[in-house]
């Protein structure tokens, strides 16, 4: 989510930027009114530069590094990012317009981003990804490759899209994982049972359990239960929590605000989704194709 947090001297440029842009139109406003003292009467026209971001300015990348990027892609960023770098299903912002992705040069920004992950306004946020260094400098050339593709507007490269074969896991490692990471909350006999066969493409079954949920599913609401200092609970669905407040929304529709000092009143949170968003750092490639190879036996 390489968007969502973007880095301080950019935030100060976009900053430098709108004050310059409210100066030309204040200036613009006032076309037709005496100038300011001190300054000519004729102003010389401003020049603009129009080149390209550095990012569509490179020459071409090595086909070899850009498909072992184009893969390693595939895998750790496209559940997020999507396909054609336009935003996925968990989030992730459009690449093709970051100002962030559009700035760098090579890696020196997305860099740092990738392998440390970045929390952003809104409550958005990038997990760091255990990438090695050969495979985050493969991403980053993937990812500029594509930009020298992309249209003026970011709009997707050109070109069928190319099916990946990404059942290359060992089942048996995948099944073993699943018993020690996932069988808490989910049975191949149970919630799972036929999952290979309702979901027939593996590289949607990937992104199902990567994300924990089918393609726009509803996400199930993430639910708070308040114990006032009297002892009487009140639940609902959260709408906002923090240090001070905790906001619900009671089953009948009615908002309850609580303020909070410390622990008082107790505050148990129930997000189902919570065990998915705390995996995805821990998540290695041979995690990810040893699972997925698992899932598709489930039939």
């Amino acid at each position: 989510m390489l968007q969502g947090a973007v880095t301080s001297r950019v935030v100060r440029g976009v900053g430098a930027l709108t004050v310059a842009v409210g100066l030309l139109v204040t200036n613009v406003s006032g076309l037709g009114a005496r100038p300011a003292a001190g300054l000519a009467a004729a102003q010389p026209p401003q020049t603009r530069d129009q080149r390209l971001y550095p990012a569509l300015q490179r020459e071409p990348g090595d086909p070899e590094v850009i498909a072992r990027g184009q893969a390693v892609y595939g895998i750790s960023c496209r559940a997020c990012h999507g396909l054609d770098l336009r935003g996925g299903d968990l989030g992730g912002p459009n690449l093709l317009r970051s100002q962030l992705v559009l700035k760098d040069d090579g890696g020196d920004l997305m860099g740092p981003v990738i392998r440390d992950g970045q929390s952003g306004a809104g409550g958005s946020s990038m997990p760091p990804q255990n990438l090695s260094d050969a495979d985050l400098d493969a991403v980053v050339e993937y990812i500029h490759d594509i930009l020298g593709t992309a249209s003026r507007q970011g709009g997707p490269p050109p070109g069928e899209e190319i099916e990946l074969d990404i059942l290359v896991g060992d089942a048996t490692a995948g099944q073993t994982y699943f018993a020690d990471r996932c069988a808490s909350c989910h049975s191949p006999t149970g919630d799972l049972q036929g999952i290979g066969a309702r979901v027939e493409s593996p590289k949607e079954l990937q992104d199902t359990w990567v994300r924990g949920g089918a393609r726009n599913a509803e996400r199930p609401p993430t639910t708070v239960t308040v114990t006032q200092p009297s002892g009487e609970p009140v639940s609902g669905t959260l709408e906002r929590l923090n240090d001070f407040l905790v906001v619900l929304t009671e089953d009948d529709g009615r908002h309850r605000s609580f303020t909070r000092r410390g622990d008082t009143p107790r505050v148990e949170v129930d997000d189902p989704m919570a065990a998915h968003r705390e995996m995805l750092p821990l998540y290695g490639d041979a995690d990810i194709h040893n699972v997925t190879a698992y899932l598709v036996t489930l039939q």
